[in-house]
């Protein structure tokens, strides 16, 4: 599941419906229009696509999501660093920190998120 990928309309369509889910398929398709410029045609081809790929379902009329957009998100990171750094967190911190520091707050945040991980095991 960790594979599904999304081009750059399909995540702002997908977007539309993260944002506004439950949504009818009518209405989805007017916020298709409104959004991206797309027909009915155009919307119901890119929903069924990202049905298939397990991300929406189109239940009677009504979409919803199987997979929450935090929850996608973290797969594709989780993907990149697997991906980039061979699955190793501190050498993608060390590869983001050399060209961009961190901020006092990111870094106190980054320790708290790391006290309440070692809290959990």
């Amino acid at each position: 599941m960790n594979n599904i990928q999304l081009g750059i309309i399909e995540a702002q369509f997908a977007d539309i419906i993260w944002v506004s889910e439950p949504i009818s398929s009518t209405e989805l398709v007017k916020k298709s229009e409104e959004a991206l410029g797309w027909k009915k045609s155009t919307t119901y081809t890119v929903l069924k696509r990202l049905c298939e790929k397990g991300i929406f379902q189109n239940d009677k009329g009504c979409v919803t999501s199987l997979i929450k957009k935090e929850e996608f998100y973290s797969m594709q990171s989780e993907r990149f660093v697997e991906d980039t750094f061979g699955g190793s967190l501190p050498a993608f911190l060390a590869a983001f920190t050399s060209r961009k520091g961190l901020s006092p707050e990111e870094v106190a945040h980054l320790r708290r998120m790391i006290a309440e991980y070692g809290e959990e095991e």
